[in-house]
């Protein structure tokens, strides 16, 4: 009871559900069929709806591992979905048998492949065998000079880029997004920095492609992720190695076989905050971000024909890398609205992606809360100039700065990287000058998500001052993350010289900014001082905490710079345009005499008319500090194992853990920020740097 039949049991008579273990005993089985074998098109066209228990699926896995390296039946299936998924474009009736077809051979890929990828004993992924064997008849339209990996992701591309999304399609869009997510996660399976020599089949073929179809495919998933379509899934019968029998319901099978959740009939019916996500669109962007993050060295061998080796200067000064097709695509989108026409009326040129950078904006502003919505922003803001100027010289930046800055008010109950990300985005932002007038210009009625006090007609900019004093004081009692600290200093000192009606609240918080630093600071001195009166003779220990002490005192002194001169940057160059600032003008508000009692808007007034006397002689005229965000050498280190812990939390691909090397699988997916703050782990965001520009 429970195994996978050695001898399928087939005749005219059998029931469908007899039919099915049949094919599916046939496909794991010993025998070969050849690629032109009938065999194909029954077990492609049949609704396989079988009720396999996860250990039944596991048996089925092991014999399919067994028998695949003579049956080659993974590279036969694969074949007849690229066929399947070729004439699914050619047609446009969404109910033809080639559906069918296509949506079997990827789902019975995807459970198959994922355990050999999980299970593969090579670094080069031999044991796939994805090629066909030297004595079977390759058909004509089998391409010899294309492998096989690079027909089927060509294909999945063709079809996910070209056939528009509906409720007859989205079942098969969805599956082929999962069926690349499986494809992918070889990568899992190694280190993140990869060597000319590595080998990851579908991440070599989906790299290969022609530029056209990757800009295809890079629009089509940010269309998917902009649109947040949803649709009821029709295919309610299609349950196949599913446990119990709810009709329209793959349930999780374990890490041994597939994890790819078919949803039931009345999700996207449901009222809840669950139901109103769109698997299509998560799936997408999960894509989206493996692609556009691959990271591949092009080693030594690809200068072989340039280098002149008599000559020292002929040699890289640094390690070159691929250029990445899908990163070049995301980076070179332009907007839609924008570039229909160049100021002399001409068609733009070229091939780059064009989206609707509007949507885009609003759907990023929406989902922010979400870390690889975060992540897409930064990739954004930081690669495609065209998009970060339209964010720049948008009116309503509270749209993607309110949930930035929730995020960071809620950090104890975020993940360290997710907070880096949106700390790096602000950053980012704060480079440029228009934006830091413009957040003091845009009024917030309310704050509802702040609880320390109520904030009314705040300003964007007071908010950011707020919060980013906020997270600094949090970390420093709590964390002492200085990569964190840096980024907030570096972004507030950013703004400080175009502050403009900063609040009294905002005001006092960064004063007390520097009066915590300060108190920081003269302990550490004084324990200090009173270690360097010890008489000789200390321990090791004693040494190290002196040498720990001495590093501690030096980031305070830094920190404490950094302060003193976003406050003299404020008194300096914004002191007219903040009056809430106090103290020079006690001396004014002694000498004037009032009639009556002073109220808080005559004192305003007074300070209002005196800044216009202020003289900033008595100031030292610092240098305005301009700090810019500059990604370092090897992002890969950080970015792809950040990604693919973002993809295993959240599309449902249920990996063994003791499969992965790309980062430790016994650490959770969700680390709390408030954990394991000082103890960097592989692919740790602090080694990204900071660089101070001081303009001439």
């Amino acid at each position: 009871m429970g195994g996978v039949p050695s001898t399928p049991r087939f005749s005219g008579g059998s029931r469908p559900h007899e039919t099915a273990e049949y094919l599916i005993g046939a496909f794991i089985g010993e025998k070969s069929f050849p690629l032109a074998s009938d065999y194909w098109q029954k077990l492609l066209e049949l609704p396989l709806n079988l009720h396999w228990s996860s250990d039944r699926v596991q048996q089925a896995c092991l014999r399919f591992a067994q028998n695949n390296c003579y049956t080659r039946h993974l590279a036969k299936i694969l074949i007849h979905l690229s066929w399947c998924l070729q004439e699914c474009v050619s047609i446009s009736d969404a109910s033809s048998s080639a559906y069918v077809k296509a949506l079997n051979a990827v789902y019975v890929s995807s459970v198959f492949l994922k355990h050999l990828i999980e299970n593969a004993k090579t670094d080069d992924f031999e044991d796939l065998y994805m090629s066909l064997n030297e004595s079977e008849e390759i058909p004509s339209n089998v391409p010899k000079e294309q492998s096989i990996e690079h027909l089927v992701v060509n294909s999945v591309l063709n079809f996910l880029g070209r056939v528009d999304v509906s409720s007859d399609t989205y079942l098969l869009h969805y599956e082929l997004l999962n069926f690349m997510l499986v494809a992918l996660s070889t990568q899992l399976l190694s280190g993140p920095s990869l060597g000319a020599d590595d080998i990851h089949p579908f991440f070599d073929a989906a790299m290969s492609q022609p530029t056209s179809l990757v800009n295809l495919a890079i629009r089509k998933l940010l269309v998917n992720y902009i649109t947040w379509l949803r649709f009821p899934l029709k295919a309610s019968s299609y349950y196949i190695f599913s446990e119990g029998y709810r009709p329209g319901v793959l349930q999780r099978v374990g890490s041994v076989a597939a994890n790819l959740v078919l949803l039931p009939l009345n999700f996207f019916a449901s009222s809840s905050n669950e139901a109103s996500r769109s698997p299509l669109a998560d799936n997408s962007l999960n894509i989206l971000l493996i692609l556009v993050h691959y990271r591949k060295s092009l080693g030594m061998d690809h200068f072989k024909d340039k280098i002149d080796y008599s000559s020292p200067d002929s040699l890289p000064k640094e390690e070159s890398f691929f250029e990445n097709p899908y990163c070049k695509a995301l980076e070179n989108s332009r907007d839609i609205e924008f570039d229909r026409v160049d100021v002399e009326g001409n068609a733009p040129g070229g091939s780059a992606v064009r989206l609707p950078f509007a949507s885009l904006f609003d759907t990023l502003g929406m989902c922010l809360a979400d870390e690889t919505s975060a992540l897409l922003l930064y990739s954004l803001v930081h690669g495609n100039s065209d998009f970060l100027e339209y964010v720049l010289v948008r009116t309503d930046l509270d749209t993607l700065l309110m949930p930035l800055l929730e995020t960071l008010y809620n950090a104890p109950r975020r993940t360290s990287n997710q907070i880096y990300m949106v700390l790096i985005i602000l950053l980012i932002l704060s480079q440029d000058s228009s934006f830091n007038a413009s957040i003091h210009k845009l009024m917030l009625p309310s704050v509802p998500w702040y609880q320390e006090r109520v904030l009314h007609q705040t300003s964007l900019g007071s908010l950011m001052v707020i919060i980013l004093t906020r997270t600094v004081k949090y970390n420093l009692s709590k964390l002492r993350d200085v990569y964190l600290h840096t980024n907030c200093l570096a972004t507030l000192a950013n703004m400080a010289p175009h502050v403009h009606r900063l609040s009294g609240y905002a005001s006092q918080r960064l004063v007390s900014l520097f009066d915590m630093l300060a108190r920081k600071y003269n302990k550490l001195a004084e324990m200090k001082n009173d270690k360097m009166h010890v008489p000789n003779g200390e321990s090791k220990e004693e040494n190290s905490l002196q040498e720990d002490m001495a590093a501690e005192l030096h980031i305070y002194t830094d920190f404490l710079r950094i302060v003193l001169e976003i406050l003299n940057a404020i008194l300096t160059y914004s002191l007219p345009r903040n009056p809430e600032v106090l103290d020079f003008f006690n001396s004014r508000m002694d000498a004037q005499k009032m009639d009556g009692e002073w109220s808080v808007e005559k004192v305003l007034q007074v300070i209002i008319v005196n800044c216009r006397s202020w003289r900033v002689d008595g100031l030292k005229m610092f240098t305005q500090l301009r700090f810019t965000y500059e990604q370092e050498s090897h992002p890969e280190e950080f970015f792809i194992p950040y990604v693919w812990q973002l993809v295993l939390s959240r599309s449902g691909l249920n990996f063994s853990p003791g499969s992965i090397h790309l980062f430790p699988a016994d650490l959770p997916l969700q680390d709390n920020i408030g954990e394991e703050a000082e103890k960097p782990q592989k692919g740790d965001m602090k080694g990204n740097e900071l660089k101070i520009e001081v303009p001439v």
